[in-house]
């Protein structure tokens, strides 16, 4: 699984670890002023060696090209932040599938509603899921029937 960071921030440990190495560091040493595993620092020492510094660049990240590019992100979190009444659903409760509705309705890409989780937290949003709650619920009497009545009727008496 690819570290987490951009790949020059990559790159730069890449590079720190291959100068401690230089420097009479064993690997083992390195990984854990580096922060990763000792295979790793041994990979990037052989690729330093045979391949010279350009062995040590940065790489773009494998994997496929996201559907929405910079503008349509911009567009998206602007109707995120406008509210979900505003964008025609009944209630200000953004969901994964009223995202995905909205994208595909606004900006024409379909997004299966799985993958809408990873898009929102991409932007730094989290999706929220609607709590099923009676509308006569009367909080108060619920404190008071768990207080007195439930130590009333529990098998196991506190304590």
């Amino acid at each position: 699984m690819r570290p987490p960071g951009s790949p020059q921030e990559l790159e730069r440990r890449r590079r720190r670890a291959v100068e401690l190495l230089q420097q009479g560091h064993l690997p083992v040493e390195v990984a854990q002023i580096v922060g990763c595993d000792r295979r790793s620092v041994r990979r990037w020492g052989a690729a330093f060696r045979k391949k010279g510094a350009p062995g040590l660049k940065a790489r773009v990240a494998p994997g496929r090209p996201p559907r929405l590019d910079a503008k349509a992100k911009m567009k998206l979190e602007k109707a995120l932040l406008r509210g979900a009444v505003t964008a025609g659903f009944p209630t200000e409760l953004w969901t994964c599938p009223r995202v995905a509705q909205f994208i595909k309705k606004h900006l024409g890409i379909s997004y299966h509603v799985d993958h809408v989780c990873r898009l929102l937290h991409g932007l730094g949003w989290s999706p929220q899921k609607p709590q099923r709650r009676a509308i006569e619920r009367n909080e108060e009497e619920i404190q008071r029937w768990v207080k007195r009545e439930w130590p009333r009727i529990k098998k196991k008496p506190p304590g």
